[in-house]
């Protein structure tokens, strides 16, 4: 990703998203009942991403620091939480919120959304336990699709809890109960939107993935040099583990495969 923008997006922008592209009334309806808190100490940005979300019909609070959210928390535990990593005076206070709510709940979504776009940070945050890790460059109907979809997982897994299964290939493992993935017994600390792309080329070995069937998989809307980031992440990730892995086969003009034993 290129740096985040620091600006948030307009008030027009907000006003302008409505309704996301296939939505009905029935999205509105379910997203009622769903509680978002959003932790951002810059006021026009959380005001903004308040307003969007509200729009979408969700429940939100809107917090400027760690202290304030945990105070809140404290009563009662929202449906997810989108959280920056700076907070006020804490350069690490999102990362500090992060751990504290995955100790209190191991399954509350939680998504990063931030200017700092490194990788050590969206790995950092990844491993405190993050669902997803998102910079804010992110399109304002990008960022709500996410947590759209994040919250259809949620339910899918709820009402379906053996849908999927385990996968075993190889090395890898993956747990679509808990969206979990091991290499050699080893977690490589995946976002959510990875897991689901790797879950997709590994369903099917040898079967080539088109990147659009990727994204359909995953939920999510990507330009084609998001998606190869995405891939390069993956491979990154697996290798950090295992120096030669090389199961991701890209297949030029077409797609990607995972490559069988």
């Amino acid at each position: 990703h290129p740096a985040g923008a620091m600006l948030a997006p307009s008030r027009r922008n907000v006003a302008d998203c409505g309704v996301l592209p296939g939505s009905q009334k029935s999205h509105q309806t379910r997203a009622m009942s769903r509680s978002i808190a959003i932790v951002e100490d810059e006021p026009a940005i959380r005001d903004n991403y308040v307003d969007a979300f509200r729009r979408q019909g969700y429940r939100v609070a809107g917090y400027a620091d760690r202290a304030s959210a945990l105070h809140a928390f404290d009563q009662r535990l929202p449906d997810l939480v989108v959280i920056d990593v700076s907070l006020g005076d804490e350069p690490e206070g999102g990362f500090e919120l992060c751990r504290d709510l995955r100790a209190r709940s191991p399954t509350l979504p939680i998504i990063f959304l931030t200017a700092r776009d490194s990788d050590l940070d969206a790995v950092s945050g990844l491993r405190l336990g993050a669902d997803d890790y998102l910079t804010k460059d992110i399109s304002l109907v990008h960022l709500l699709a996410r947590v759209a979809a994040l919250f259809r997982r949620v339910t899918a897994l709820t009402e379906q809890p053996d849908e999927g299964g385990v996968i075993e290939r190889g090395p890898l493992r993956l747990d679509a109960d808990r969206l979990a993935a091991t290499w050699n017994g080893q977690d490589p600390a995946l976002s959510l939107t990875e897991y689901w792309i790797v879950h997709a080329l590994a369903l099917h070995p040898g079967h080539v993935k088109s990147r659009q069937q990727l994204m359909d998989a995953a939920n999510v809307v990507l330009d084609d040099a998001t998606l190869t980031s995405h891939i390069k992440r993956i491979r990154r990730k697996f290798a950090a583990i295992d120096p030669t892995f090389d199961a991701i086969s890209t297949v030029y003009g077409m797609g990607y495969r995972w490559l069988t034993d």
